[in-house]
């Protein structure tokens, strides 16, 4: 199954319609407002703005389940990103990534390894996964990976839609 198949919703409510990035590059972040990796979304929207034109995308997906770091509601979690970040790439509802209420996103991602060769569950927030155009996974990287290094950034572009 594709990513662009996958139902899930927006963080502000009704559904997120990842259709609509077929044909896309994307990358798929984990987020977590209150992590030591926070400052991440910086970058991210630095890459967001950068790539959009291109036919790029940032997905933020907020989960908690890393020491409970996003534990706000939708409207605390938009409001965060916004003001402190002036976050405006699209973001899920609070989904969990690991476990056995595992959202059926994360699913179809996790058995993508790492260029360190690490597949499976989520190790922390802000693991990202790029997201080729037809939907499959063209790559995972650590959540410790700045989104502005030239491993990330190079590989967007290679994915990026002619």
């Amino acid at each position: 199954m594709s990513v662009h198949d996958v139902e899930i919703q927006s963080l502000r409510g009704g559904p997120a319609d990842l259709a609509q990035y077929r044909g896309k590059a994307m990358l798929v972040v984990n987020v977590a407002s209150r992590c030591g990796l926070t400052p991440q979304y910086k970058g991210l929207e630095e890459l967001h703005e950068r790539y959009a034109p291109r036919g790029f995308t940032v997905l933020g997906v907020p989960c908690n389940q890393f020491m409970g770091q996003e534990p706000g509601g939708a409207d605390e979690i938009a409001e965060f990103c916004s003001t402190t970040y002036g976050v405006t790439f699209p973001m899920t509802e609070k989904v969990e990534v690991n476990g056995e209420g595992r959202h059926p996103l994360y699913r179809g991602l996790v058995d993508t390894a790492d260029a360190s060769g690490h597949s499976g569950d989520i190790r922390w927030n802000f693991e990202k996964f790029l997201i080729a155009p037809d939907g499959t996974v063209a790559a995972r990287f650590a959540p410790q990976t700045e989104p502005d290094t030239d491993e990330l950034v190079t590989a967007v572009e290679r994915v990026l839609p002619a």
